[in-house]
């Protein structure tokens, strides 16, 4: 290969490297299409940098970082170029909000679909910006345009407080699917470009999940896991396909939903573990597992295996089909069972945890026995998910305070 073939071959491996555009990744499962072998004894630290209070998941896209953070009083939006961590435009979305148990801040992560970065704040004001430049396109209100009560507000739970709206949109194709969670609209479809309304369903309450987009035995299916339950929609039209009912005292509502053929699986602090079993327009409970109730951490799967954090502050693995606790490993979390929160990032035939603690955790997809591979501490105490894009984590430690947001090399 001459040299100018060479570098026409290095510059387009460089321009496929993966990107992280949304929560959990290209896809929303936590996959990445990459390998990685080993962990490094002591992952380099290629940038770090100081960042305000937020819960926000960084994700990662055409050369840059966004980044959702407070400042004076305000919710604000940045990216920042992804070699150096440096500001590239900031952009105010909307007042923060601040509840007993989190900081001032958003906590939903933004999306990257094309030139476009969408953000949804606290308060439920969605926003669509320029990538170039952060100029606002569209934006709308779940409260004032869809009669979404205020998710933040006390006592629209029974038993709890409630904490803004965390559910990050989803982008599929030309259209923007987001839990707006209100009286005219529980589930509305945008056009994602011009931000007009394409269709809205149902009428109740938003939790803490964001949407997904699942394929059950052949059928593509928005599947939300709302206040009252785990519901299932059409993507063209937005009419109900099915509905499972989950109640619980304090709404949390906060994992993901991952599925395996017919079965879509979701946790709840309190109900436990539930595999829901889809059959057309009919769901029924296949299973319910207490011993591998999630509360925050939304888990990751391979096959018909979940790998996540159970209950007691452990590692586990669960067979879908079934519910049966496979394995479970304790002994990576320092923090109490029911504040114990990880992140977590399949690469082939290994998976990667991030501990609230800090320490990455590389072991085997393995249903049989927990098998680490290898461990390294990388940052301090925290809950975001990071993104992963050409062999480096992007992560922010800090809970409640302010904290940092960091580069570290991994492969």
């Amino acid at each position: 290969m001459n040299k100018g073939w060479l570098a026409i071959f290095v510059l387009a491996v460089c321009i496929h490297a993966e990107d992280w555009p949304q929560w959990r990744g290209p896809e929303r499962t936590g996959h990445s299409k990459e390998h990685l072998d080993q962990l490094p004894a002591e992952p380099a630290v290629l940038w770090k940098i100081d960042t305000t209070e937020g819960l926000s998941s960084p994700v990662v896209s055409h050369g840059k970082l966004f980044h959702f953070e407070a400042e004076n009083a305000r919710e604000v939006l940045r990216a920042l170029d992804v070699e150096t961590g440096k500001r590239i435009w900031s952009v105010e979305i909307d007042d923060t909000f601040k509840d007993a148990q989190g900081p001032p801040g958003p906590r939903c992560t933004p999306v990257v679909a094309g030139d476009r970065v969408y953000a949804v704040s606290c308060r439920g004001e969605l926003r669509c910006l320029d990538v170039a430049n952060g100029k606002i396109i569209w934006g709308t209100s779940y409260t004032t345009n869809f009669g979404a009560t205020f998710i933040g507000e006390k006592g629209k739970a029974p038993g709890a407080s409630r904490h803004g709206n965390n559910g990050s949109p989803l982008v599929v194709g030309d259209r923007l699917y987001a839990c707006a969670g209100g009286t005219n609209g529980a589930i509305v479809c945008f056009n994602k470009k011009s931000g007009e309304v394409i269709w809205k369903s149902l009428s109740e309450q938003a939790a803490y999940a964001p949407p997904v987009l699942l394929d059950i035995k052949g059928e593509k299916q928005i599947v939300c896991f709302l206040v009252d339950g785990l519901v299932a929609v059409r993507p063209d039209d937005g009419k109900l396909i099915w509905r499972f009912p989950i109640k619980t005292d304090f709404a949390r509502h906060v994992t993901t939903p991952v599925s395996f053929e017919d079965t879509v699986v979701v946790s709840s602090h309190q109900v436990g573990m539930v595999g829901v079993r889809v059959a057309g327009e009919t769901a029924s409970q296949a299973w319910l597992s207490k011993e591998s109730a999630m509360n925050f951490s939304s888990p990751v799967t391979s096959g018909k295996y979940l790998y996540g954090l159970g209950p007691n502050a452990d590692l586990i693995c669960v067979e879908i089909p079934t519910g049966k606790l496979v394995w479970s490993k304790p002994g990576y979390f320092t923090t109490s069972p029911d504040r114990s929160e990880a992140a977590f990032i399949t690469f082939q035939e290994k998976i990667l945890a991030l501990t609230d603690g800090g320490r990455l955790v590389l072991f085997e997809i393995n249903p049989t026995e927990f098998k680490e591979i290898s461990s390294a501490q990388v940052c301090g105490l925290n809950w975001c998910n990071p993104a992963y894009s050409d062999g480096r984590l992007f992560l922010r430690e800090g809970v409640k305070t302010t904290g940092h947001l960091m580069s570290v090399k991994i492969k």
